[in-house]
């Protein structure tokens, strides 16, 4: 069970993962130690998965973003699972999802320009054997970045 004190350790650590156990003791009203310690928990007990660079794509020739559907002509198990390694092969690929409706997936893609976008649809995707359809719908300014969880 996560106490108000375990809450807002977790929202100032999604805000800055540098800090220190003396930056979040200070924050929290705690010692350095106890917040060390509190933070150890949530570690060990999963609350906390990893810590990340946030990047900027933009400095890193990525300028294009794109979320990309995909159906599926049938859904037989070795088509998913196929589909999912194929996906999982992909760097431009930085998140995806199994969908209900329509789309089976719905993949997170950044690519350094349209050129390199199409390429990934027409020569990656689409004669996947298993995919029957991919619809991508081009970003065109971001204007809430990705935003920590609530606590």
């Amino acid at each position: 069970m996560l106490d108000e004190m375990d809450k807002r350790l977790l929202a100032a650590l999604q805000k800055d993962a540098h800090l220190t156990a003396n930056q979040l003791g200070e924050l929290l009203h705690l010692s350095p130690s106890q917040a060390g310690r509190r933070r150890q928990r949530l570690e060990a007990e999963g609350y906390i998965k990893s810590y990340a660079a946030k990047l900027d794509p933009h400095r890193l020739g990525l300028n294009v973003q794109a979320f990309v559907l995909i159906q599926l002509g049938t859904h037989a198990p070795d088509n998913s699972r196929s589909v999912a390694r194929l996906i999982d092969t992909r760097p431009e690929v930085i998140s995806a999802w199994t969908l209900t409706g329509e789309a089976d997936y719905m993949l997170r893609v950044y690519c350094a320009d349209l050129q390199a976008l199409n390429a990934l649809i027409h020569e990656v995707l689409l004669p996947h054997p298993a995919v029957s359809r991919v619809q991508s719908q081009i970003v065109m300014d971001q204007f809430k970045h990705d935003a920590p969880l609530p606590t």
